[in-house]
């Protein structure tokens, strides 16, 4: 019988343990899509107690909470932090068998130290004493990036941000790459124009650009494309539930936008051409800028109306969606490949139905010049856990060439959610092992070992150019 959660966690065999000790363990991590706050990075923020730097934003815990009976004042309420924490501790002995409750003790473990099981009895302890660790400056937001052995976070920035933090952390000399990750989708929302109006507007002050037309509006686009380019950008990302890839001219287009600005309402197949026209101008520059494009695909968003009207977006009402995606996701594809302007590209599946889908379809635009080009993405959200992981990996490793990925990511915005880069490095580790143990693959530790490297940290390493 095995300890829970011991160094060989989820590694079943010698070959396992091998691969994961000697070769994927040591190295660094490249984050290169997360929602850490880059303001929290550039102030190097100290938190106050657990519950800021653990329970604050994270919806996982708080849809396992509600899950558990938990009222919402604990949530995303008014509670004192400690009682937040309390029903927290309450839950997690209930989420046995969810990721959620290895998540816990792996964050617990790293950086904290603390190897205790988190419950009721254990809640105060705990609490205290992480509490203590965090006010001293080894426990500052950098700090806990240099615990985890980080060495590049790719941050996620609307295009009229003005990036400053990233700027000052860069001119502290802080050694980790803090760099923006361009997320224009608050450009392309031509489903409510009275934001997409206001956007305008603010995209006008911040460009220094008077937008009166299509052209105006994408040459101020340009101008922030341009300057994130500057601050290091090498990524953008898209957060849809579907491709856009309806035919368009340039003066449909720009009649559409004209109208958007009035404030008129669109139809559902005019408000596809127009998200298709500016998915297709955006990727344009990526590729002559040589950035990578990822696309997050499949989140049915919101799904409580009442819970969305009291609190917002992004508290834990989400969902797994069931849209179609393999026509219009080709046709885009196709017509950028078509004149030789499809940037590197990585598409990320939140429906496990289409995992193989996504792994044929990256295959259908390689170019045969740039090793990986086209990837499918690690497991993300709902997916990024021990079934999901494995899933997406053995769709990759059939239909594919698993060598070439760019491995795994946080999607988080919490500093402590380093170990999930920890936990798909054992995933991965343990399927390798027991092919080589079963006589699927060789067993040569060099040559799995070095696969096992490159998935980890060199893949990705090389691709983004970092």
């Amino acid at each position: 019988m095995k300890e829970f959660m011991d160094e060989n966690f989820l590694l079943d065999n010698r070959a396992a343990e091998e691969l994961y000790h000697r070769f994927a363990k040591p190295l660094p991590i490249i984050d290169y899509h997360c929602h850490l706050p880059p303001a929290e990075i550039g102030s190097d923020r100290r938190f106050e107690n657990l519950t800021k730097i653990w329970l604050d934003g994270d919806h996982y815990k708080w849809r396992a909470m509600r899950a558990n009976g938990v009222n919402e004042r604990y949530c995303t309420g008014d509670a004192p932090d400690y009682e937040k924490f309390e029903k927290w501790a309450e839950t997690v002995p209930y989420t046995l068998r969810n990721p959620l409750y290895h998540w816990t003790h792996m964050e617990l473990r790293r950086p904290f130290g603390i190897k205790k099981l988190l419950n009721p009895s254990s809640a105060r302890e705990i609490y205290e004493e992480a509490t203590a660790l965090l006010q001293k400056p080894d426990f500052s937001a950098r700090n806990i990036m240099r615990k985890m052995n980080v060495e590049v976070v790719c941050t996620t920035d609307d295009p009229i941000d003005s990036l400053e933090h990233h700027i000052k952390v860069r001119k502290e000399g802080f050694e980790i790459k803090v760099l923006p990750t361009w997320r224009p989708d608050r450009a392309m929302m031509a489903e409510n124009p009275s934001l997409l109006k206001r956007y305008v507007e603010q995209l006008e002050v911040v460009a220094g650009k008077t937008i009166g037309n299509l052209r105006q509006y994408l040459d101020a686009l340009k101008t922030r494309h341009d300057f994130f380019h500057e601050q290091g950008c090498r990524l953008s990302d898209h957060g849809l539930e579907t491709a856009y890839a309806e035919d368009f001219t340039d003066e449909e287009v720009s009649r559409l936008f004209s109208r958007l600005m009035l404030g008129k309402t669109l139809t559902k197949h005019e408000v596809a051409i127009f998200k298709s026209a500016m998915l297709y101008y955006l990727a344009l520059w990526d590729h002559e800028r040589g950035w990578v494009q990822q696309f997050h695909f499949g989140a049915m968003r919101n799904n409580s109306g009442r819970m969305f009207e009291k609190l917002g977006a992004d508290k834990g009402f989400d969902s797994i969606g069931d849209f179609e995606i393999g026509r219009p996701l080709s046709r885009f594809l196709d017509s950028l490949d078509r004149t030789h302007s499809l940037p590197k590209t990585i598409l990320y599946n939140l429906n496990p139905r289409d995992n193989e889908l996504f792994a044929t379809m990256c295959g259908n635009f390689n170019d045969g010049e740039v090793p990986g080009k086209m990837q499918f993405g690690s497991g993300w959200w709902f997916l990024d856990q021990k079934d999901g992981m494995i899933k997406q990996i053995n769709a990759l490793l059939s239909l594919g060439l698993l060598s070439r990925f760019v491995g795994m990511l946080t999607d988080s915005r919490s500093f402590l959610s380093y170990p999930r880069h920890d936990y798909f490095r054992r995933i991965l580790c343990n399927l390798l092992g027991t092919d080589m143990i079963n006589g699927e693959i060789p067993y040569d530790m060099d040559l799995v070992g070095n696969m096992v490297s490159d998935i980890s940290y060199y893949n990705a390493k090389r691709y983004f150019g970092f």
